[in-house]
C-alpha cells in the first residue's frame, strides 16, 4: 500500500490507530500552536488529542504527491469537553516532506482561520468560523 492511500486511511480514523511506521523518527511538526521534533512528541500530540476532545473528525478534501511532498487539504472538527460541549471546525492544509527512505520526515500545518476564530467558537452565540473563504 502507497503512503498516500495510508494517509487517507489514517485522516478516516483520526485520531485512532494512526500508522506511526510511515513517520520517520526525528519527524519535524509545525502548526500554528505548536512546533517540535521527535516521533515520541508526534504520537504524543496525537494521543492528547484522542485523550480530551470529543468527536474528533478529519474530513480530507484533497491529498496529492509531486516528488517529495505531500499537500493535504482537510477540516478537523471536534466537541471541545465544555459543560456545553461546543462543535469547533478547523480548515486547513498540510504540507508533509518524505525523506529518501520513503518515510515522513516533515509535517506543517496551516489553518485557514486565526487562533482567535478558534477561540471565539467556543464561545457560545458567536461566529462558528472565522474562515474567510467560506
Amino acid at each position: 500500500m502507497g503512503i498516500l492511500q495510508i494517509l487517507k486511511e489514517d485522516y478516516q480514523r483520526f485520531p485512532e490507530n494512526q500508522t506511526f511506521s510511515i513517520y520517520a523518527k526525528d519527524i519535524f511538526f509545525q502548526d500554528p500552536l505548536s512546533k517540535f521534533r521527535g516521533l515520541g512528541k508526534y504520537k504524543a500530540m496525537i494521543g492528547f488529542i484522542n485523550t480530551f476532545f470529543i468527536a474528533v473528525k478529519m474530513d480530507l478534501h484533497d491529498i496529492r504527491q509531486s516528488g517529495d511532498t505531500i499537500n493535504m487539504e482537510w477540516t478537523l472538527s471536534w466537541n471541545t469537553p465544555l459543560p456545553w460541549k461546543p462543535r469547533i471546525a478547523v480548515p486547513g492544509w498540510s504540507e508533509l516532506k518524505v525523506n529518501s527512505n520513503g518515510l515522513i520526515n516533515s509535517h506543517i500545518d496551516y489553518w485557514k482561520c486565526s487562533r482567535l476564530d478558534v477561540l471565539k467558537q467556543h464561545i457560545p452565540g458567536s461566529s462558528r468560523k472565522g474562515n474567510k473563504n467560506e
